[in-house]
């Protein structure tokens, strides 16, 4: 985008009202130059899983060149993520650039505790861990106008429709172009187009596919619009539109009501609605779906309890794109809970122990349960269209899980900002449901240094 172009998206994005003040002096006003507002940081993540199926749900393996069935999936990685943000130089339009280099070393490589190929850790043709691989996970240049921002390259994003997925050994990132203005402190507004993802467990890039349908099928680039808009009383809106080519367009809206104080009682709503329908070249077929959730959380002090509900209308998964997290549904847990027609509810439990004494010390408690998954009624192969969904044999499925995960965060000394955090769930489905039936217990650590 030419320097010209991007002054004059500035400056309409600036159009607003009167009575909705600005910022008195702008991020770029603030610059201090390229170097000398640059940043060098170091999070070194240890992650650790044991994973068992139960019931008819097994792993793969390979040996001799057959896949063979297993029960057990240990994953225990060690990784580094060197991530340099330069300042922006000085002027009307800051000029700056971000960088990250990840690597990772595979701690467990015994052939019999990597399955299921790639799905956590990066694996060669015969199936054995890779001891060691490394990849640019964020690369891209940099422009600022005012708190209008534009990057190009590579780089973590953060939306209803395209955010990146960070629940394995190192996070994933995405390639294209992305805009992100806050010219007014009660509205955030956001643009990018993203051709290709470059996954967690990959050395490299890869195309843009889907999560829950016919990965033989991609589109060339995933396209988004959209914004946050705080108003008074406690009212928070968004809203996104959003063009995944020849595969489907897909419009959210989150409406979230914060009430109260945790001091007496403090109430949250959030509602989220995803719209879905086929597009273009149709490559995964015709796409009629709708999908909502609500969710209400009551805290007090250092309790809090949640109680949500999720529906989805429509013959096929609601899905977004493979490598990401595009999805802010309330029950979107170990499971997304996103199968046809299905429903399902959560009940939550969080605890913040700093009332008691232990600052940085959390636990969350949680139990879903998902029902009525029915793809019997699926037609999107219709007029000879591409069957994007295998979800015929899904007729009354069902599922459910527990979950238990306790944090903490280092409070002083070297290690501050250290967090430790433990995970244990079950998970059990019946009826072909998409997930499994498996026990797990993960150990991550994260630990951060500010090198400059």
């Amino acid at each position: 985008m030419k320097a010209h172009v991007f002054r004059a998206v500035v400056a309409t994005l600036a159009v607003v009202p009167s009575g909705w003040a600005a910022e008195a002096v702008s991020p770029q006003d603030r610059a201090t130059g390229l170097l000398e507002g640059s940043q060098l940081n170091l999070n070194l993540r240890h992650y650790y899983s044991n994973q068992h199926t139960q019931r008819s749900t097994h792993l793969v393996i390979k040996k001799y060149g057959v896949a063979q069935p297993t029960r057990e999936r240990i994953t225990w990685v060690q990784t580094g993520m060197l991530n340099y943000s330069s300042g922006y130089t000085q002027g009307d339009l800051g000029l700056g650039v971000d960088a990250s280099l990840f690597s990772a070393v595979t701690l467990e490589r015994g052939h019999g505790a990597v399955a299921n190929g790639g799905d956590r850790l990066l694996v060669d043709s015969a199936g054995d861990a890779v001891p060691t691989w490394s990849r640019l996970g964020v690369g891209a240049m940099k422009l600022r106008m005012s708190s209008t921002e534009l990057k190009a390259g590579r780089m973590l994003t953060e939306n209803p429709i395209l955010r990146y997925k960070d629940n394995r050994a190192l996070p994933s990132t995405f390639q294209g172009v992305a805009l992100n203005s806050n010219e007014r402190d009660w509205l955030a507004l956001q643009a990018g187009s993203f051709e290709r993802a470059i996954p967690r467990t990959g050395s490299g890039s890869e195309r843009l596919t889907t999560t829950f349908g016919n990965r033989a099928y991609s589109g060339s680039r995933i396209s988004y619009a959209g914004g946050t808009a705080k108003s008074p009383g406690g009212l928070t809106f968004s809203a996104y539109g959003s063009r995944f080519e020849d595969m489907w367009q897909q419009y959210y809206l989150g409406v979230i009501h914060q009430a109260g104080s945790r001091a007496d009682l403090a109430v949250k709503t959030s509602f989220n609605y995803y719209r879905t329908r086929d597009q273009g070249e149709q490559h995964l077929g015709f796409i009629d779906n709708d999908a909502y959730s609500l969710a209400v959380t009551a805290a007090h002090g250092a309790h809090a309890l949640t109680a949500a509900w999720q529906q989805v209308s429509g013959d096929e998964y609601f899905d977004y794109v493979w490598e990401s997290t595009g999805n802010y549904m309330a029950n979107s847990l170990y499971s997304d809970y996103n199968g046809p027609n299905e429903k399902s509810w959560q009940v939550r439990y969080d605890l913040d122990l700093a009332s008691y004494g232990i600052a940085g010390l959390t636990a969350s408690l949680w139990h879903a349960k998902g029902w009525n998954i029915d793809g019997t009624h699926y037609d999107g192969d219709r007029a000879g269209r591409n069957t994007g969904y295998n979800v015929r044999g899904l007729d009354g499925a069902k599922h459910n899980e527990n979950g238990l995960m306790v944090a903490y965060v280092v409070q002083s000394g070297t290690l501050k900002n250290t967090v430790l955090r433990s995970i244990v769930y079950n998970h059990r489905a019946s009826g072909g449901q998409i997930d499994g039936s498996y026990d797990e217990f993960r150990l991550v650590a994260n630990v951060p240094f500010k090198l400059f």
